[in-house]
């Protein structure tokens, strides 16, 4: 699979720390930021995958669990710092599960919103991954 952790650069001192994200710091430009809170314990969100999109995943409170699919292979990834970002390319299914309680997850993508990017239906993705 081709995501990373991104260590996000941060500035401690006694007062608390200082995380800073900044152009060269991100594989690509940002283009939204959205974030997603007081989501249910047992709920999950994503379930997708973009065409065009790739995103940065942070968990700025609490945890969540990232669960990735390039057609080939799955993993899940635990976010739990608001220093470590998960870089997401294109192509990747992506469920996000099992949040704490005062979770905050802050995602940075490359594009404005295009429903016409995102593929819904898991189904379709394999298809695309395997034609």
């Amino acid at each position: 699979m081709t995501f990373r952790i991104i260590e996000i650069p941060k500035v401690h001192e006694e007062r608390g720390n200082l995380a800073v994200i900044e152009k060269d710091g991100v594989p690509f430009d940002i283009k939204r930021v959205y974030y997603l809170y007081d989501v249910p314990s047992d709920s999950y969100r994503g379930g997708h995958s973009h065409i065009e999109q790739e995103s940065l995943v942070l968990a700025l409170s609490g945890s969540f669990e990232v669960v990735l699919d390039d057609g080939k292979q799955r993993q899940k990834i635990m976010l739990n710092k608001p220093n470590k970002g998960l870089y997401i390319p294109t192509g990747v299914w992506r469920e996000l599960e099992n949040f704490s309680s005062g979770a905050v997850c802050l995602v940075l993508a490359s594009t404005e919103f295009n429903e016409a990017d995102y593929i819904r239906d898991y189904d379709t993705f394999k298809l695309s991954k395997n034609p």
